[in-house]
């Protein structure tokens, strides 16, 4: 009877490892901003996070992406017109913020400050969501000459937020999202008013996906109150109505 209990739960162990194995998982190409988020927001999803720009060349050129998640909507909507991607639909939103060492020792406080000569500015590259957010928030700020300062121009806001939060900047742009996982390293201030760009993320589900179920599960996901409550939590700002 004992032999016989056993030989049982082994093979339901069995069964339930085999079905956990089969069931279909998402590979999710997503904005390096995401990359605190999304594993919280869905533990079993595949990630892959880096500049926007460079996930939708790679689904352009076949990577094996389930979902897109991009920092802006401007990349998913042109890979929906190439026939690669569903319609995007926006997820979230976020804001974009200026941010300088803790320490702070060029005293920077507002966008303006990035003029004084010597300053050393890294930003996110052209084509680059976050490096077009900034770039936008310089020409309606009048401001574009503070880009003869810029010492680096990096391929995602991740990589932005390391150079000044080692120091090797005296300032940056970055989402606010991205600011808040390092308080003791980074101080961040808000762009107002008219230089303050409107920022929202789209997802969509690649057509050429292997998975389409789970797929279309994760992005019902990120649209479901469960999820957009993982979002906030970390920062982002809700979908307009």
């Amino acid at each position: 009877m004992r032999l016989a209990l056993v030989a049982v739960v082994a093979a339901v162990l069995a069964g339930a490892a085999l079905a956990q194995r089969e069931t279909p998982r998402a590979t999710v190409y997503a904005a390096a901003s995401l990359t605190d988020a999304f594993p919280k927001l869905a533990p079993q999803g595949r990630y892959s996070f880096a500049g926007s720009n460079a996930l939708a060349a790679q689904i352009r050129e076949g990577a094996p992406a389930d979902v897109f998640a991009s920092a802006n909507v401007k990349l998913p909507f042109a890979l929906y017109g190439e026939g690669f991607c569903s319609k995007p639909v926006v997820f979230t939103r976020n804001a974009l913020v200026l941010i300088v060492p803790r320490s702070n020792p060029t005293k920077i406080r507002q966008v303006a400050d990035l003029r004084r000569q010597g300053v050393k500015l890294v930003v996110a590259a052209p084509g680059v969501p976050v490096g077009d957010y900034t770039l936008r928030v310089l020409s309606k700020l009048k401001l574009t000459g503070v880009l003869k300062n810029v010492v680096s121009r990096e391929t995602d806001v991740r990589e932005v937020l390391a150079k000044v939060a080692l120091g090797e900047a005296d300032a940056g742009f970055v989402y606010s999202t991205d600011a808040r996982t390092v308080p003791k390293k980074v101080r961040a201030f808000a762009i107002t008013g008219r230089g303050r760009p409107n920022i929202e993320y789209g997802i969509c589900v690649v057509l050429k996906s292997g998975h389409k179920d789970a797929a279309r599960a994760f992005v019902r996901r990120t649209l479901a109150p469960a999820g957009q409550k993982v979002l906030r939590q970390h920062g982002f700002l809700p979908r307009k109505p």
